[in-house]
């Protein structure tokens, strides 16, 4: 049976809480992991200029790594950028969106709260899944500007400032008429590496939503649909990490990569 080469993207780190999961879903498939960290953070971006890059980047690493499938590891990237890049490249890809349909199922008080990066909270993609799912409740959106920063540094080893968590996450903690938010939808693959520490900082309890074990069933789902056979012609290597720059390569990004079992690093060329 022929081994799938998965490639899971994402602007830093977070999208290990994605790797993670499609690893354990599907322990035999050889994964590479690509971060666009000469462009991190994402949010920060103009829509325009962010679609270009992304678009431009993928276009490197599918040459590079000659994916079988390729997953959007983020949810900026994939309410803005995915729609284009499923136009200009063939192989399939599996984003990642703001897991507001479960939410809207799961809650009793009717009150949602989003944390996501200030990119995903102005995008229309956003919007349309609250008005289709989530019409009947209190969503708040809150673009946490900060946050993902802490979850890469927390990666590299540095404990977060839990006062400064507490800031960038009370937002989304309301009370209304009685009721207060019992779901919390965390729209960025960054922010369940840091779910311990919010958990402790929150104000009261609520059940986080973690889009990574959905997007590894997903995964799955498209790999047994390509039936592969045959031998792969690619040249990465099993647990090998692609990075956009050497910028973030010091010795505490690999360590943070080599502990979630990519070992191997390497520098992409980007086209000019």
């Amino acid at each position: 049976m022929t081994v799938p080469r998965i490639l899971i993207f994402d602007s830093g780190m977070g999208g290990l809480t994605v790797a993670t999961c499609v690893r354990a879903q599907l322990p035999n498939a050889e994964l590479i992991y690509a971060a666009d960290n000469a462009g991190f953070p994402y949010g920060a971006w103009k829509e325009e200029a962010l679609v270009a890059r992304i678009v431009h980047v993928m276009g490197a690493l599918i040459e590079r790594a000659k994916p079988d499938v390729v997953v959007i590891a983020c949810n900026t990237a994939s309410t803005l950028a995915l729609a284009a890049l499923r136009e200009k490249y063939a192989v399939p890809f599996v984003g990642t969106v703001p897991a507001i349909k479960p939410a809207a199922a799961q809650t009793k008080s009717n009150i949602i709260g989003v944390l996501a990066t200030p990119g995903t909270v102005s995008r229309e993609y956003t919007h349309t899944l609250i008005h289709t799912y989530a019409f009947h409740c209190k969503v708040i959106l809150h673009g946490a500007k900060r946050l993902a920063e802490i979850a890469e540094q927390k990666l590299k080893g540095h404990a977060p400032d839990l006062n400064e968590l507490r800031d960038e996450i009370a937002p989304v903690f309301r009370k209304r008429d009685g009721k207060q938010t019992d779901v919390v939808v965390l729209a960025c693959t960054h922010y369940p590496l840091v779910i311990d520490e919010m958990k402790l900082v929150a104000p009261w309890e609520v059940n986080y939503l973690d889009p990574a074990p959905a997007i590894a069933r997903r995964v799955s789902d498209v790999v047994a649909d390509l039936k592969l056979a045959g031998p792969q012609s690619g040249v990465s290597e099993p647990d090998t990490v692609l990075l956009t720059s050497a910028r973030g390569s010091a010795s505490e990004s690999l360590a943070a990569y080599g502990a979630m079992g990519f070992r191997r690093h390497e520098f992409v060329d980007l086209p000019v």
